[in-house]
């Protein structure tokens, strides 16, 4: 059996009305017009699995000039106003193309909170900034010995006259090294329940007192940092919402993050790499392609992705007839995080031994085994953030069961 990404969207294409098929065309051909080559190449080769910050600046640039950088957005606050499964078909149409993900921190994850909880001040100086990604955000929640007990974390903030001082240290920050602004959750109070005693600030990582240290992940990449904070000044209109309220706000954040998820492009567009290994990759004098048990992983991997794609877009329509249920972002995010896992496997299965050398001199080549066993370990990550799979296993359980 022989599936590329064409022939999944050609699966899925009786499941959109002739509106939506003639918005894919409209941004499949925007896309194949405006996307610089390098940069799709850098995405398609997999040697950037985290797109490089000059690459994104550019993308950025050319959608806010068609009115798209804000895609997720509503009208309201500079948005095209798309439906949740234009998104979808925006997000697929970029992913499957090789163009950068727009960066999520502040996109999809603090733009949301502000829209719905921040004041007037901090929608107008903010979203503008984000959209045209003058402000890179990164996100500070997580901290040693509190990841997915969030309410446990110790990063302290008091408030002094017209501004709190922060003391305390986050970790894993994915790109605080390229960042300009943090959110942050710290805690103003310890009375009573800890979820109560959490704030939400907007921190300027410009701020003194800010350290920022690298993290080098197994894959050698320098992604994530650990971020350290002593009396750090942050001007309490840089608070969102009221005092104690942070834990509100970040689960509001937690449920956009985990249903970015949800978006299948990034698989497409790597499955669409396994084949081209598959193809070019000879194991005992045959292609790999043409093993029956490698073909028999294959379909199955393919199978399981189709069926993804079916129950995102089927969330997406109950989204759209506002029947949005609590499951939709645990459920995706443990379907797609697990998949992404399986599709990086099966890539250094198909090609074996080859997977292990990486010499950086050999990039010119454009070989498909590159980087493979560099974004195997990269994607490890992805059951464990945003919420460890088996806390979202809990969750939909716990929406499921009562």
């Amino acid at each position: 059996m022989k599936m590329t990404i064409g022939t999944l969207g050609g699966t899925m294409k009786g499941l959109f009305t002739p509106e939506e098929q003639a918005f894919r065309e409209e941004v499949r051909a925007f896309v194949r017009e405006n996307l610089p080559p390098d940069v799709a190449e850098r995405l398609k080769s997999g040697s950037h699995p985290v797109p490089l910050r000059s690459d994104v600046q550019r993308w950025t640039e050319i959608l806010h000039k068609r009115g798209w950088a804000a895609y997720p957005w509503p009208k309201e606050y500079g948005g095209p106003g798309f439906t949740p499964v234009e998104r979808y078909i925006f997000e697929d149409e970029c992913a499957m193309a090789g163009a950068p993900e727009l960066v999520p921190f502040g996109l999809k994850m603090v733009g949301p909170v502000i829209m719905k909880y921040g004041s007037d001040h901090q929608k107008a100086y903010f979203l503008p900034r984000i959209v045209r990604l003058e402000h890179f955000w990164c996100q500070g929640y997580s901290e040693p010995g509190s990841g997915s007990d969030l309410a446990s974390l110790r990063t302290r903030a008091v408030l002094k006259g017209d501004r709190y001082v922060v003391d305390g240290q986050k970790v894993w920050t994915t790109s605080a090294h390229e960042a300009d602004w943090i959110f942050c959750l710290v805690r103003t109070s310890t009375e009573g329940k800890p979820q109560n005693g959490i704030t939400f600030l907007l921190i300027d990582l410009r701020t003194p007192g800010i350290t920022i240290r690298p993290i080098i992940t197994i894959d050698g990449r320098h992604e994530i940092n650990e971020v350290w904070f002593e009396n750090v000044e942050v001007p309490v209109e840089n608070r969102v919402g009221e005092e104690g309220k942070g834990w509100t706000y970040a689960k509001y954040l937690l449920e956009h993050e985990r249903l970015n998820f949800g978006g299948m492009g990034f698989c497409k567009r790597e499955l669409a790499r396994l084949h081209e290994m598959a193809r070019t990759t000879m194991r005992g004098g045959k292609r790999v392609i043409d093993d029956p048990l490698f073909r028999t992983r294959l379909a199955a991997l393919e199978a399981e992705l189709a069926t993804i794609d079916l129950t995102n877009l089927r969330f997406l329509r109950e989204a759209q007839a506002g029947r949005q249920s609590a499951l939709h972002a645990p459920v995706l995010k443990i379907m797609s995080s697990e998949m992404q896992q399986a599709i990086s496997e099966l890539q250094l299965r198909a090609l074996g031994t080859t997977a292990l050398p990486f010499m950086p001199s050999d990039a010119a080549t454009n070989r498909p085994h590159q980087y493979a066993a560099e974004n195997y370990c990269n994607m490890r990550k992805t059951t464990i953030y945003a919420g460890s799979n088996e806390i979202q296993r809990n969750i939909a359980a716990k929406g499921l069961l009562g």
